[in-house]
């Protein structure tokens, strides 16, 4: 019997207790610099400027910043698809065209969210982006990443792996949040690479 699951849980959360504690202790410049950094370099990324759709997040506190990115992209042409929270933890996904496009949407007592305000496109929508922002609180060496624990994302890269979809997986992180070992369970897939403000590592 494995032992992988139940034993590595409080590791991860004590690891993401960590990370979360120092984000909170970023001023808003900081934040702000380490968004303007990160959009710069993940648009100068081939995947990013080859992707026809994006699959991203609106980043909310001290997440590292997602707003400029998302802009730009816009800019550029680019479908950008945001997730949307559903009851049972798994997303939905609607279409950004604008700050004017979001509402904001508190899940029982949970932070609140920015989500598309527009059409629902069904949880099958992901399948069709080539490159997927995911949100993280670290990545290791292998790739492998340590999520907010809710398990959306889990279940957005069992979806594409169950629909033969291969878009370039990226996570955007502050350089401190790229570490040597996260606890991993079997299910747990590598991402291609990750962004922060001072660069890019990839993984395969």
């Amino acid at each position: 019997m494995s032992h992988l699951g139940p034993v590595d849980e409080p590791d991860k959360r004590t690891l993401r207790r960590a990370f979360l504690a120092a984000r909170n202790g970023l001023t808003p410049d900081d934040v702000r610099e380490a968004a303007e950094a990160l959009a710069a370099r993940a648009l100068g990324l081939p995947e990013v400027a080859g992707a026809r759709t994006v699959a991203a997040y609106v980043s909310v506190g001290a997440e590292p910043g997602t707003p400029a990115l998302l802009d730009a992209l816009c800019a550029r042409g680019v479908r950008v698809l945001l997730p949307a929270l559903l009851p049972d933890n798994d997303l939905d996904w609607g279409e950004y065209t604008g700050e004017d496009s979001l509402a904001r949407v508190r899940h029982g007592g949970r932070m609140e969210l920015y989500e598309p305000a527009g059409e629902r496109l069904g949880p099958d929508a992901v399948t069709r982006a080539d490159v997927v922002l995911l949100p993280g609180v670290a990545v290791d060496g292998r790739g492998l990443r340590l999520g907010r624990g809710g398990g959306s994302y889990d279940r957005v890269l069992a979806r594409l792996e169950a629909a033969g979809a291969r878009p370039a997986l990226l996570v955007l992180l502050y350089d401190r949040e790229v570490v040597a070992r996260v606890p991993a369970q079997p299910h747990d897939r590598p991402v291609d690479a990750v962004v922060t403000p001072s660069g890019v590592r990839r993984f395969r």
